[in-house]
């Protein structure tokens, strides 16, 4: 009998805070317009702000709320995706300027880039990077993973027995998560290519040319005979380091293979004489025929 004063007590205090919590919803409820969670289930619910808004949800809302959905696409869903919401909403799709992560290192393991310390600490590359690491190349990849657990695709992974990271071009969606991740930015977001070519450096090493060779097999050392080889002016050397531009590409793969370090990688390319060797992302492997 002594407990049933302290429980109807209790009833009695939750009854009316349900009955107060009802009316605060009632009063500050925000009507949303139900497209919006219709157009949302388009969408990859990866919320990795390729699109350039804050996640899936904030992309839905803009596609409903705009009224149009110019400067708005989502590489997870794709022009197929897009498609749909478009059809949805009753409006026109843009196609999307869709790119692909690279790898800019093809220097381990150490066979490529000797080692030059043992790091004894969390396998973490932001942490890793606050050391110099194991490598004599301060700017090599420092093979940790993380922007493979950065990557809401699972499209970048380092194969067992490796340490740099490759890129699988068939999943990849260009949300920059992994280059976001890195802490040396050795990844970078390029075009995916007319027919998915694309030519790329595969070094990050702004060293002089002696340094590099002493730090790394495969590494760029500004030489300056890819920039002679491109008939486009695509190719520029800042700093020691050759870049090629993809708006100026037009990979013919002149370049390829007049450097002597072969630090120039590609995809999707019939190039001669063979790819170069290193652990670039996406490289054509040796023995099977790339696509053009």
């Amino acid at each position: 009998m002594a407990l049933i004063a302290p429980i109807a007590l209790l009833g009695c205090i939750g009854a009316v805070g349900a009955v107060a919590l009802n009316r605060v919803a009632k009063k500050f409820y925000v009507y949303e317009d139900p497209r919006i969670a219709d157009v949302e289930s388009f969408l990859p619910s990866a919320n990795c702000g390729a699109c350039g808004q804050k996640g899936c949800h904030d992309f839905a809302v803009k596609c409903v709320c705009n009224g149009s959905l110019t400067g708005l696409y989502c590489p997870g869903a794709g022009d197929e995706g897009m498609g749909k919401i478009a059809a949805y909403l009753g409006l026109t799709a843009e196609k999307g300027d869709t790119k692909i992560a690279i790898v800019k290192c093809a220097g381990m393991p150490a066979t490529k880039t000797p080692l030059d310390a043992k790091y004894r600490g969390p396998r973490n590359c932001a942490i890793m990077n606050l050391t110099v690491g194991d490598y004599a190349c301060l700017q090599s990849c420092l093979g940790c993973g993380d922007c493979v657990n950065a990557c809401p695709w699972d499209a970048i992974h380092i194969p067992e027995g490796e340490t740099l990271p490759v890129v699988d071009q068939t999943k990849c969606t260009g949300c920059s998560q992994c280059a976001q991740a890195c802490p040396r930015n050795i990844i970078e977001m390029r075009p995916t290519g007319l027919k998915g070519r694309r030519v790329w450096v595969a070094c990050s090493n702004c060293q002089k040319g002696g340094v590099t060779r002493k730090q790394c097999t495969v590494g760029c050392i500004g030489c300056g005979l890819c920039v002679k080889a491109c008939p486009f002016e695509a190719i520029t050397v800042t700093n020691n380091l050759a870049h090629i531009d993809p708006a100026k590409c037009k990979t013919c793969g002149k370049c390829i293979p007049v450097g002597p370090t072969h630090a120039i990688q590609y995809a999707n390319m019939k190039v001669a004489p063979q790819p170069p060797k290193g652990g670039a992302s996406e490289s054509n492997k040796p023995g099977e025929k790339p696509e053009v």
